[in-house]
């Protein structure tokens, strides 16, 4: 068989079930490959939503989502939403078609060393210079893509090598292991818990991603532990649970900041500093920390655990657990620190001004989905503002980009959620100006025939920008552009759309798109004056412990 054929074997012995990209004339040979393949071709608009989809498919699904480009242009334009995955700590293993081989060592059209320029934001990739090392290479592709921390890797085919005779077939494998967390490390912990007058435990995505929600929430009980959840580790707990401490990670003088600040131990669990830099809550460095996660804590100023547990999550938390005498009571603090987040988005529920206020829109969007729809956040003030206020009630029913943090993101997500999960709802939130970066994907989610709802929050510019710059000067400037007509848009695709003209029109308007099998635009008017009056009001908060 042909390479380009036994690179397609292998794919399917690793389970792939879709494939996100846009070719190329260096990668027909993987895509004659693949039309004989019973692998999906989801051919996308542009190559940073092929990628941007592959880094949602992983993160939700936890197996590598897997995307295509051919070289040049191609390979660059994939580039950012591989370094998005690679950030988010999303599996994601990228193909790239190249020239032959005969011409990387000279000046030939279209030939960049994209090998090198992907390094940066891959845990490994490579050239693929034989056929018969394709079998190992994509067992080694996929293998590095999973394994803690997990993130993209990449794999570069000439279009010779695409083309030659090849023998071999696909590795098996089996799953990884974690170690069982050290006793000494466990023991270390427990005294330091038993010591603390106010430990809080802070959830990273690690949580999600280890599938150790249910064991953080044993061990919070058990010992009577308040638990903040960073933007990516939302629904680790159940925001309805009293010891939640909901979401951290405004950079500002944050509302659950006042936890972490009272707190003499922090217990990090799954946490990476990419989400929320460990300077914004431990700006003293007097707090001790105890470290748990499946790799050793990154080296920081600001993060200097006492202890590190290293081991499979679920098993350090509950040997933990087990290893610390129950604490007695509860403190007070959490309860007053939930009562002011929730009575925020209770106070706007009714709230008939227009444009929108973004309390409002939250509001009406808790009350439109149930607990298991997934929403997906883009990039912008919205974001901010959904991780803040949204109430999460289950892992990975929430999905924001925080590491990398790439406008434009949520579009193609929604399209890799709803292939992942078919009978779920689906809804991407987006800004204006984040839209527009990946509109294109609209077409895709049509032809494919999906179902999900595009929520376009609407005040012609960048306004986290103009929300920083007004902090900072005073004044904003070189945030401001004018929009098309969303609405009308999305109808010359041959989709519905929707303006929302009051504000109790969005809530009815939503439940109505969730009902109409097709991808569904809305757009809504938002009022991002809150944006300064939250930041007031955080600064003046203060929190009993």
């Amino acid at each position: 068989m042909k390479a380009a054929e036994l690179l397609l074997k292998c794919l399917e012995a690793e389970g792939v079930e879709c494939l996100f990209g846009l070719p190329g004339e260096e990668t027909l040979g993987l895509l004659d490959a693949l039309s004989r393949s019973p692998i999906k071709f989801v051919l996308t608009r542009h190559e940073v939503g092929a990628a941007f989809m592959a880094g949602v498919y992983g993160r939700l699904t936890g197996k590598p989502g897997v995307c295509f480009s051919t070289l040049g242009p191609g390979a660059t334009n994939l580039l950012t939403g591989v370094a998005n995955a690679y950030l988010d700590r999303s599996p994601l293993v990228a193909i790239t078609g190249q020239a032959s081989l005969g011409k990387s060592h000279k000046e030939a059209h279209q030939y960049i060393d994209v090998v090198e320029i992907f390094r940066p934001v891959t845990k490994w990739n490579a050239r693929i210079e034989r056929g018969e090392a394709i079998p190992e290479m994509v067992r080694k592709a996929f293998k590095e893509a999973v394994m803690e921390k997990p993130g993209a890797t990449h794999l570069e085919l000439p279009d010779d090598v695409a083309d030659e005779e090849a023998n071999g077939g696909p590795l098996q494998h089996t799953g990884v292991v974690y170690p069982m967390p050290a006793e000494t490390a466990i023991f270390q912990a427990a005294q330091l818990i038993q010591e603390a007058s106010y430990p809080v435990a802070l959830a990273g995505h690690g949580v999600i991603r280890r599938e150790a929600g249910r064991k953080l929430s044993e061990f919070a009980h058990r010992l009577g532990v308040p638990v903040a959840h960073t933007f990516m580790g939302n629904g680790a707990m159940d925001y309805r649970d009293y010891l939640s401490l909901l979401t951290v990670g405004l950079h500002q003088r944050d509302w659950v900041m006042c936890g972490l600040e009272k707190a003499d131990v922090i217990i990090a669990v799954g946490y990476d500093q990419v989400e929320y830099g460990p300077d914004l809550w431990n700006g003293n460095g007097d707090k001790k920390i105890i470290h748990i996660d499946t790799t050793p804590a990154e080296v920081d100023e600001f993060y200097q655990p006492a202890v590190e547990i290293v081991g499979e999550i679920g098993d350090a938390l509950s040997a933990l657990s087990a290893a610390c005498p129950l604490r007695q009571g509860v403190p007070s603090g959490p309860a007053v620190l939930r009562e002011v987040v929730l009575q925020e988005l209770e106070d706007f529920r009714s709230d008939d001004s227009f444009p929108l206020k973004p309390q409002r829109i939250i509001s009406d969007l808790r009350c439109g989905m149930g607990d298991e729809d997934i929403l997906l956040s883009d990039v912008g003030a919205h974001k901010v503002w959904l991780a803040r206020l949204f109430p999460t009630a289950k892992t990975n029913s929430v999905v924001i980009s925080n590491g990398l943090a790439s406008m434009g993101v949520a579009l193609p997500g929604a399209i890799a959620a709803k292939l992942a999960f078919p009978h779920r709802q689906v809804l991407a939130v987006v800004g204006d100006g984040g839209f527009m970066m990946t509109v294109a994907e609209l077409e895709t989610a049509r032809r494919l025939g999906l179902a999900f709802v595009v929520l376009v929050w609407v005040d012609s510019g960048y306004g986290l920008i103009s929300w920083k710059e007004m902090k900072r000067y005073e004044h904003d400037f070189g945030t401001s552009f004018t929009n098309p007509d969303f609405a009308l848009l999305a109808r010359s695709m041959g989709l519905p759309g929707f303006r929302i003209e009051t504000a109790s029109q969005l809530l009815p308007t939503l439940r109505q798109a969730m009902g109409m099998g097709q991808p569904v635009v809305i757009e809504v008017p938002v009022d991002y004056s809150e944006n300064l009056r939250l930041t007031e009001r955080l600064g003046h908060l203060t929190c009993p412990v």
